[in-house]
């Protein structure tokens, strides 16, 4: 096996299981698209399919044992804060809040978790997550690939890549907080 396809393998298992760096790893192999090792395209469907089969054995989890891997996922910290913002939430705006999760701490688990556990129709789950995980992992990909073309280091494109998610995920997860804060 070459490298590339040990590294979208990689990639498809860590997007597989929701609590891996997914995201540092699409940002890796974003890098490595840019300097010539693997197709974009081919990143970010990789990418996709992977995060969305996970989105759909969460979703099935919520539906048949929601209410205690909800309880237990509240127990801890960065969860309890995602939770609760989502769960105000998806009752009334459901498709667009399962998009914007994707980009919160523990966003897509708890996503999925709480409409499987809410019976949200998994054909409307299904579209909305389609859509969520495909914007987050070509932005994350595409993120990875403009540090591998600015700086041709892999290890400064990557931390370069890697702060700028980290500076727009927190942008983003305070500016929900205040919201939610703001609506109390």
């Amino acid at each position: 096996m070459d490298t590339t396809t040990v590294g979208l393998l990689v990639l498809f298992v860590v997007s597989l299981v929701p609590l891996l760096p997914t995201e540092v790893t699409i940002l890796g192999m974003g890098i490595a698209a840019a300097q010539g090792g693997t197709p974009l395209a081919l990143v970010i469907s990789v990418a996709t399919v992977g995060c969305l089969v996970s989105d759909q054995a969460l979703y099935a989890l919520g539906r048949f044992g929601g209410a205690r891997v909800l309880e237990r996922l509240g127990r801890r910290g960065k969860m309890a804060a995602g939770l609760a913002w989502l769960d105000g939430r998806l009752q009334r705006h459901p498709r667009p809040i399962l998009v914007v999760a994707r980009w919160l701490p523990s966003g897509g688990t708890v996503g999925a978790l709480l409409a499987g556990s809410l019976r949200w129709p998994m054909g409307e789950f299904f579209t909305a997550s389609a859509i969520g995980v495909t914007l987050w992992t070509s932005y994350v990909a595409f993120l990875g690939y403009a540090g591998g073309e600015l700086i041709t280091d892999p290890g400064v494109s990557m931390l370069l890549s890697f702060g700028v998610a980290t500076l727009l995920g927190a942008a983003i997860t305070f500016g929900i907080r205040r919201a939610s804060t703001a609506s109390r």
